[in-house]
């Protein structure tokens, strides 16, 4: 853990640079959830027991079962009957099968399942000049990542605004309050459909738009690339996803601990993978989001910054040795 927070800790320094100074960054601090769950130790079970390492016949993956639809969809990803616990169903299927194919049934059914160690690293891509000056953020996240960087983004001195869907909000505030007065306490909060044309409006007026979705997700509400740099040529979009925003990945559901393994961020013990710490490739992808988007904005860049949570969890577990 100590190189991890080294590493946090000089990714920090550039961040800190980034905003001019404007940030006090803890690297300990980052990577918390301010102890609103009861979180155990990580091993092959996340802190907070909603991901598990899983061993296969021929390797391991990294499963994520935080949502209801998650447990509902066991049964058809591993031909367990609906009344088996779900993660008895999982540990019995996997150690039949091989770990690719476990995941490639788990991403047609939008499961957040992973292979540890698959993702490869990516770098940002080299954004075009020219965007005029503004610090209107518009924040349509949710959860941990997105809204952290939006988080780091206000405290550097821009003004964010978190849009909540009023179908969907954000469940942070009722699940995890603390950490979400960290993140969002600092915002604007207002309520509002995210197919409502004000949105747009909005958009066009911003300098900055982080989102946290899928891309066909948000192409669904109108909110797709030719449309939105056509309304906003000078827009920075900090694009979040959890494999990237172009590709096969970009279909792919995951989660703070299922991209943490799949960039290889974990310890390994006698062959056994163990998760290192509570949903990690949130807080790092955060750091990496708002440090790329201050550094952009510092060059007057603009155009669509593509950035993973398994691509983040890849560049930190390189940085350990």
């Amino acid at each position: 853990m100590r190189a991890l927070i080294d590493a946090v800790a000089a990714a920090g320094d550039r961040l800190v640079a980034a905003s001019g100074g404007r940030i006090v960054f803890d690297p300990r601090r980052a990577l918390s959830r301010d102890n609103d769950l009861t979180l155990g130790e990580p091993g092959l079970w996340s802190p907070n027991r909603h991901s598990r390492l899983v061993a296969c016949r021929d390797g391991w993956i990294a499963v994520s079962l935080s949502r209801p639809d998650d447990h509902d969809l066991v049964p058809a990803w591993t031909g367990a009957s609906f009344d088996a616990d779900p993660w008895d169903a999982v540990i019995a299927a996997a150690a039949k099968r091989a770990a690719d194919d476990m995941v490639a049934a788990a991403i047609a059914l939008h499961l957040p399942v992973a292979l540890v160690g698959e993702a490869s690293p990516r770098s940002p891509p080299d954004l075009p000049t020219g965007a005029p000056s503004n610090s209107l953020v518009i924040d349509l996240s949710a959860l941990w990542a997105g809204p952290y960087c939006g988080a780091l983004l206000a405290e550097a001195g821009y003004r964010v605004v978190k849009v909540e869907s009023p179908a969907r909000p954000d469940p942070t505030r009722r699940h995890t309050p603390a950490l979400d007065a960290r993140l969002n306490g600092a915002k604007q909060r207002i309520s509002m459909a995210l197919g409502d044309p004000e949105l747009q409006a909005a958009i066009a007026r911003a300098r900055i738009l982080i989102t946290a979705a899928r891309p066909h997700a948000l192409a669904r509400l109108g909110l797709d690339e030719a449309r939105l740099f056509a309304l906003n040529p000078g827009l920075l979009w900090i694009a979040i996803t959890a494999h990237g925003w172009h590709g096969a990945g970009a279909m792919r559901v995951g989660f703070g601990d299922d991209c943490a393994a799949a960039g290889g961020l974990v310890r390994w013990k006698d062959g056994i993978p163990n998760f290192m710490g509570d949903a990690l490739a949130d807080p790092l992808t955060g750091i990496t989001a708002a440090t790329l988007g201050l550094e952009a904005m510092a060059e007057g860049r603009r155009g669509l910054l593509d950035i993973s949570l398994a691509g983040t969890a890849v560049h930190f577990s390189g940085m350990l040795g």
